[in-house]
């Protein structure tokens, strides 16, 4: 495809396309209990018993420095700034400045709270109590795109189990200018402090949907006159398509992929062509050449 900066194209919409829709409430995922002990010789096995499991990192645990600096740029409320006791030095002191002239509290704790705090993510000295993230609903998303004047670009995580992988999925997308992230509520890693640190404070600037079902929310996106495009094995090669339209791109999980139903939802599978002898990339990878082509395509006028 060759730029054409005289000519115009308007994107196809889709056929019944609705204006928005909302999708349900945020429910917390459930965890399972542990197998109980074993029975004494002659007795019966006794039921299980419901076992203690381990908190859940908070998502309003904001961990790092970029983490912490793009957090007070975003206007989320800030409850608390917790820094390391003796660690006043280069962008530390820089953010405790900035939440003095915003009157957030800041509060100096030991290095093993901190680690407390964030369940073991790299904090680099500082963490801030947050505000709970909110969510939003596909037609929020789509709806930021239409506010900007730009198509909308959405990107859907099947099933993303990595921490690392996600916030790095999420930093991506917002370099990109995506409008919004779907994730679903069960089987994948949610916003915890891992993710957030690992965005380096993309997170704070991205939109995100959460949803009970991801073949559904495929659909609901349809709906509001998105294209689907799948990054999965054997599709075209991704610059080989069409992408000046309003685009939702799914990526799957690290090991398994997009899930059949999600494919077959999909309008477009495509791929990165691999010439070397490793046959796939990292999922944060792929999605910043796919993305970034996208984002340019889509910006582009084709005639």
């Amino acid at each position: 495809m060759k730029d054409n900066p005289k000519s115009t194209k308007s994107y196809p919409p889709r056929r019944g396309a609705r204006p928005y829709g909302r999708d349900g409430k945020n429910e917390k995922r459930p965890f399972g209990a542990p197998k109980g002990a074993a029975p004494r010789r002659g007795e019966d096995r006794p039921a299980a018993p419901a076992a203690r499991t381990p908190a859940a990192p908070p998502e309003n645990i904001v961990a790092g420095r970029n983490s912490v600096r793009e957090l007070l740029k975003s206007g989320r409320s800030i409850d608390k700034i917790f820094v390391r006791s003796g660690d006043r030095e280069g962008s530390i002191t820089m953010i405790v400045a900035e939440a003095i002239r915003l009157g957030i509290p800041v509060i100096e704790v030991e290095g093993a709270k901190l680690d407390t705090m964030t369940f073991g993510a790299h904090h680099q000295g500082v963490a801030a109590m947050a505000a709970e993230k909110q969510y939003v609903g596909l037609d929020e998303i789509v709806a930021i795109a239409h506010e900007r004047g730009e198509k909308p670009l959405v990107v859907v995580a099947d099933g993303i189990e990595d921490p690392h992988n996600l916030g790095a999925l999420i930093r991506c997308a917002e370099c990109a200018g995506a409008h919004g992230i779907v994730l679903p509520k069960r089987h994948a890693v949610g916003l915890t402090p891992t993710v957030v640190t690992a965005s380096a404070g993309a997170l704070e600037h991205m939109a995100i949907a959460k949803v009970q079902n991801i073949a559904s929310a495929i659909e609901t996106l349809k709906e509001l006159g998105l294209w689907i495009f799948t990054a999965d094995a054997d599709g075209t090669p991704y610059y080989e398509t069409d992408w000046n339209v309003p685009a939702a791109v799914v990526l799957g999980s690290e090991g398994d992929g997009v899930s059949r139903l999600v494919r077959e939802r999909s309008d477009f599978v495509v791929s990165i062509p691999m010439y070397g002898k490793v046959n796939s990339l990292n999922v944060s990878t792929a999605a910043s050449v796919i993305l970034c082509h996208a984002a340019r395509m889509q910006r582009t006028i084709l005639p």
